[in-house]
């Protein structure tokens, strides 16, 4: 799997590299993960390493390493036993699975994770359902028209991938769409007047986080995005209508999901509402379309963190005249002097102050 190593002791990648530390779920934490990894469930010695594909109630999709067959699987009982305030097995996981024949398997061990996406689990306060573990990367999809970009839905996002620890990129789709209106001559902006536009549009984000301006329908920018792709677990996620699938299908040239016919699927539950999706473009490429991403709670960020999660504050947090400075309305604040100055845009001010109240209100 891309940027594992491997755990000599079994042959599965048991940890993967990150960034920095995510804020809020350590690698391998005990209120998480519960149990040590070599406790996450017993090893038989007849295990196959793989990752989760797919999850459909008590049943999961396993991608099995080096070979291109995917298990149908059921969690083993012993593994069950370690759940503590999280799931234990998710889609992203590094398992190791016992082929119990008819390409189907029972999962006996997880690695522990980072980089997960999670959200709260319905009427807890302090249960995670995971959406993606062990994520590279996350890759948030808006559009330049229709539907028109939504910049503080696309802050929030950004948020809550700050506070996970994960690196973030921006892919702006439907130049194409753009490039047909009319410019102030009245002949068609074109492509590079489309990009122009979505430039200024994003233009408080650029030198914060990557940018990428996409025409998916043309293919424009496809392959840079591709490039950045490479080697990774991604996670994409954005509002519906802006040309996830499409993005897809265009940098899977194949079109194979790695999901396949498994024996008996429609008896154990391939009709009910799938979640996240993990599909294999490239023997060590990964991409997940993460629709649970949208049901991410702001109150999983608390205020206080907010600062660390918008990366053109930092420079300037530690600097206020007051330790404890929320970066509001406080008197000889350095983030709010660098607003004024045009170090921080006003927009992105804006934002924060707008979640900063909210998470305490």
């Amino acid at each position: 799997m891309p940027s594992a190593r491997t755990d000599p002791a079994h042959g599965l990648s048991s940890d993967r590299a990150v960034v920095r530390p995510a804020m809020t779920d350590a690698p391998v934490q005990p209120a998480m993960d519960g149990q040590p990894a070599a406790e996450l469930g017993r090893l038989s010695g007849r295990g196959l390493p793989g990752v989760v594909l797919r999850s459909y109630g008590l049943w999961y999709d396993v991608q099995l390493t080096g070979e291109p067959r995917v298990l149908l699987a059921t969690i083993k009982g012993s593994l069950k036993r370690f759940r503590l305030r999280t799931d234990p097995v998710a889609v992203g996981d590094h398992v190791s699975v016992i082929d119990v024949g008819e390409n189907e398997g029972q999962i006996e061990w997880r690695a522990p994770r980072t980089g997960v996406l999670s959200r709260l689990a319905r009427e807890t306060n302090d249960t995670e359902q995971v959406i993606l573990a062990n994520a590279d990367q996350v890759i948030f999809f808006f559009s330049l028209r229709f539907p028109e970009p939504h910049l503080r839905m696309m802050d929030r996002f950004l948020v809550l991938a700050e506070a996970r620890g994960l690196p973030a990129r921006i892919a702006i789709n439907k130049l194409d769409l753009a490039a047909a209106e009319p410019g102030p001559d009245g002949a068609p902006l074109g492509m590079g007047g489309a990009r122009a536009l979505a430039e200024a549009t994003f233009r408080d984000y650029a030198g914060v986080y990557p940018l990428h301006f996409l025409s998916v329908a043309a293919g424009y920018g496809v392959d840079e995005l591709r490039a950045a792709l490479a080697g990774k677990v991604t996670a994409i996620a954005g509002p519906s209508g802006v040309g996830k699938s499409s993005l897809l299908n265009a940098i899977d040239p194949t079109g194979e999901r790695l999901i396949g016919d498994v024996s008996a699927a429609n008896r154990k539950g391939r009709h009910t509402t799938i979640g996240t999706q993990l599909y294999r473009i490239a023997p060590e490429t990964f991409v997940a379309d993460t629709p649970g991403m949208r049901a991410l709670a702001m109150h999983a960020v608390p205020g206080e963190q907010l600062p660390e999660c918008y990366p053109e504050f930092r420079p300037f947090l530690g600097e206020c005249y007051y330790d404890d400075c929320e970066h509001l309305d406080e008197p000889d604040c350095a983030v709010i002097a660098a607003v004024a100055a045009g170090t921080i845009s006003q927009e992105r001010y804006e934002s924060y102050a707008a979640l900063r109240r909210e998470a305490e209100a």
